[in-house]
């Protein structure tokens, strides 16, 4: 088994915990709860009055069957009576800019270009490492109150990402961003990055390559990339075909949509997670679905609507081809929160007003979406995504005992449609506790906002009238 990361205020674990006890014994088990499953055939269902029993940060059991209690673990076990609450997988934030919780806020109802080049851009090229620690902590501690129990990250300082990251016990891809005006040196730090962290944190600390966008990185830099990728086996983590307005850029320069630049380069044949994807055109489908790689696309719908794009991630169309679209929300700078429980919500709703068509997306689906469908995007489809025996136990328990979520004729949707992410009581990632009854155990919050408020005048200055990079597509 493997201890879990040590909280910024102790050296070891106390004893009793998980980590201390003896090998084999249970670490935790979670009764009288509602139990989020997949059956077979990857369909949602619920099992009623389900016990949970977790071993070495895995799921061993879930039942409820009365006979199979007596097997549920010693007394010395973490115990959670967790009746009226809902046990599902931890949510998936499948494409998100952790530190830029700095800027929510700072630069709203603005088109993108102004976006970029007038405010974020500007303000990033301030940034300090103490302000990268302090965005990456508050928006950890974000994720975890609101049950996300992984995300994928693409930003910059990432070793110091992937140390907060560790200190929280969340699990994440984290990508080292580049971009062609850097050199070769910028595609070099990103591969030095993701080989030097891949699987640490006991493994709850995966890694990618992550070029920019092929606006801002060359068919060259990213044909290159494609190639490590393939070399040493990482996933590629990249916006594209972010708006329609990039597709339409993009065909009158090169005569090639963003996804067909990719194509050329190789690397759809790489595992891929392609970030937004609201530009994906009816041209560019055969494209995908001659893909030999791995393909996931992340939807991060609120912030589409504030940037007020005509369309969103082609939700059906991805899925006949069997390309799994993952929930996210990208950076707070633009989407103003870390919520998935929202991005569930609002793709549903999306998918609906876009297709025409009340029955899409049904309560069900998009609880697939969050859940598996998030997982496979980010690349651990096998390990997280699902509550069954061998998974990693990224649990989270949701009250719906509130009036917003009573009464309960429908399970799914009161979950999709009702529930908030202030419902999420316990979060859990690799059988360790990071919340439990809404009390944050891995991240002081008052100290982090104190230290992140005294720094913000530095941080958002923008005389000096650089900027990080030129948003043309």
């Amino acid at each position: 088994m493997t201890s879990p990361e040590p909280t910024p205020d102790a050296k070891t674990d106390p004893p009793g915990s998980p980590a201390a006890r003896a090998p084999g014994a249970a670490d935790l088990v979670i009764t009288g709860c509602t139990a989020l499953v997949h059956d077979e055939r990857e369909q949602i269902r619920f099992v009623e009055d389900a016990t949970i029993v977790v071993r070495g940060g895995r799921i061993e059991t879930i039942t409820s069957d009365p006979a199979d209690l007596l097997s549920a673990g010693p007394a010395d076990a973490v115990h959670i009576d967790a009746r009226g609450q809902v046990a599902m997988p931890g949510l998936v934030n499948c494409h998100t800019h952790t530190p830029m919780v700095t800027l929510r806020g700072i630069a709203e109802d603005l088109p993108l270009d102004e976006w970029f080049n007038d405010v974020v851009w500007p303000i990033e090229s301030n940034l300090q490492e103490r302000d990268i620690e302090l965005g990456a902590r508050l928006a950890c501690a974000e994720m975890i109150r609101g049950g996300v129990t992984c995300f994928a990250d693409h930003y910059f300082s990432m070793d110091t990402v992937a140390a907060v990251t560790a200190e929280s016990g969340l699990r994440a891809n984290l990508g080292q961003a580049f971009f062609s005006s850097q050199g070769a040196e910028g595609r070099e730090r990103s591969l030095d990055f993701a080989l030097r962290h891949r699987d640490t944190a006991g493994g709850r600390i995966t890694t990618s390559l992550a070029p920019h966008a092929p606006y801002t990185v060359d068919d060259a830099d990213l044909a290159a990339t494609a190639g490590l990728a393939r070399e040493h086996g990482l996933l590629v983590h990249l916006h594209a075909a972010e708006n329609r307005d990039q597709t339409d850029a993009s065909l009158a320069r090169h005569g090639r949509t963003p996804v067909e630049i990719l194509a050329g380069a190789g690397l759809l044949d790489t595992d891929l997670l392609i970030a937004h994807g609201t530009g994906i055109v009816e041209r560019d489908l055969p494209v995908l679905a001659r893909a030999t790689g791995r393909i996931g696309v992340a939807s991060a719908p609120r912030g589409y609507l504030k940037f007020a794009w005509p369309t969103t991630t082609p939700v059906r169309a991805l899925r006949e081809l069997g390309i799994p679209v993952g929930l996210a929300t990208d950076g707070a700078a633009s989407n103003n929160s870390l919520d998935v429980w929202e991005s569930m919500a609002l793709t549903a709703l999306a998918q609906k007003f876009t297709e025409g068509d009340p029955r899409r997306l049904t309560s069900r689906q998009a609880l697939h979406h969050a859940t598996l469908q998030s997982a496979r995007a980010v690349g651990l489809g096998e390990r997280i995504g699902s509550l069954a025996p061998g998974r990693r136990a990224d649990i989270v328990l949701v009250d719906l005992s509130g009036p917003h979520t009573q009464p309960v004729h429908d399970l799914a949707a009161t979950l999709v449609h009702s529930a908030r992410s202030g419902d999420v009581r316990t979060t859990i990632v690799d059988g360790r506790i990071l919340m439990r009854d809404r009390e944050l155990l891995t991240v002081d919050v008052p100290a982090v906002v104190r230290e992140m408020n005294e720094r913000m005048p530095a941080l958002t200055d923008r005389a000096h009238g650089r900027r990080i990079q030129e948003y043309d597509t």
